[in-house]
């Protein structure tokens, strides 16, 4: 029998939990604003730690030279798709001008035959489709203008955000190449803090966050820098200005699952614009094939990354982007894969026998 517990002992053992919390709470509060930076590294290091150690082996087994190199990667990753994107806006200033001025005289065609025929929404777009054709230029732009406004403040509100944009990256690079160096004491530390909470099954946790964070940066990631590529190629083919400023665009909207599809249908409608019939219909073609594509690999990467069922997998991705923003793509997976590991090792795990206790009276 222990010694009872006395009001005083209740007290300071409350007043610990208290103190214990209190400090807890107040360290994210003074880390809040390098958060999301941390969380950005961790899921580049931890995604591309297996590249980095084929770097390190292939520089001698120098970690300092392997960080540089991986470094100056992360940098270029940024620099060279932005200075690109400003040299092509440079480039074509002159012509994006006169294209914004030629917007005033900017009048509507009749709607082609073939509109009025499609099932449901044919006739209400081709009446609305004449509705502005029959209309001036001058009531276009009065029905464009308050669209135009609102495009304006958005667009205003990004380049001002650009800087802070800017600076997470920076600090997100620094912070990669501090966990880049010191990784295998991270992996270490959190290995031994997950058999702390959990025994074996702790740091089967650990390694399993790591796998669904490399099979999420395959899955999402890597295919929309391949749907981005496929589709800037057609692009280039087709003929569509800016191909390569469109393809970075493409890439962005891939990662945050909303897909290339939307700014080829748009790049499809500018050429049977312009009367180029047969490159928009090839064009056309092209976007369903890369559209569709990721459908069939981006499941097939994730799980093989994190082997997990695809439909945890799935809506982590997309319950994670919802909750979290872009980082929730990453962090939603890891979540609900753990958990889901956690839970299925519960439910299976063999309940231990208690000793048969004697019977009263029974020698």
């Amino acid at each position: 029998m222990g010694e009872p517990t006395t009001p005083q002992d209740l007290a300071r053992s409350s007043l610990s939990v208290l103190f214990m919390v209190g400090l807890i709470a107040a360290s994210f509060w003074i880390l809040r604003p390098f958060i999301p930076a941390l969380l950005w590294a961790t899921m580049i290091v931890v995604a591309a730690w297996p590249f980095m150690l084929q770097v390190e082996a292939f520089m001698w087994g120098r970690r300092a030279l392997a960080v540089t190199v991986m470094t100056v990667v992360l940098l270029l990753i940024f620099v060279v798709p932005f200075s690109l994107a400003v040299a092509t806006l440079v480039a074509h200033l002159d012509e994006i001008v006169l294209w914004a001025q030629s917007l005033k005289s900017l009048s509507l065609p009749s709607p082609p035959g073939w509109v009025e025929s499609i099932p449901l929404l044919g006739p209400k777009t081709a009446s609305v489709w004449s509705e502005f054709a029959s209309s001036g230029p001058e009531e276009l732009a009065r029905y464009a203008a308050p669209y135009a406004r609102v495009t304006g403040t958005w667009v205003l509100g990004q380049l001002g955000s650009l800087g802070a944009m800017t600076g997470q990256f920076l600090l997100t690079v620094l912070i990669a190449a501090v966990l880049f160096a010191r990784g295998d004491l991270a992996v270490t530390d959190l290995c031994r803090f997950g058999q702390r909470l959990a025994g074996a099954r702790g740091e089967r946790a650990v390694n399993l966050a790591g796998q669904a964070i490399r099979g999420v940066a395959l899955g999402i990631v890597l295919v929309a820098l391949g749907q981005a590529a496929l589709g800037g190629i057609g692009l280039a083919v087709a003929g569509v200005p800016f191909p390569l400023l469109l393809t970075v665009l493409m890439f962005l909207c891939g990662v945050v699952q909303v897909g290339v599809v939307p700014v080829l249908l748009l790049a499809v409608a500018w050429l049977y614009w312009q009367g180029s019939h047969g490159w928009a219909t090839a064009l056309l073609i092209w976007t369903i094939f890369v559209g569709t594509i990721d459908n069939v690999i981006r499941p097939l990467l994730i799980q093989k990354g994190a082997r997990l069922p695809l439909l945890v997998v799935v809506a982590g991705v997309i319950g994670g982007l919802i909750s979290f923003g872009l980082v929730g793509i990453f962090v939603g997976p890891v979540v609900l894969g753990v958990s889901y590991m956690l839970l299925e090792a519960w439910l299976w795990e063999e309940p231990e026998e208690t000793p048969p206790q004697p019977v009263e009276g029974v020698s």
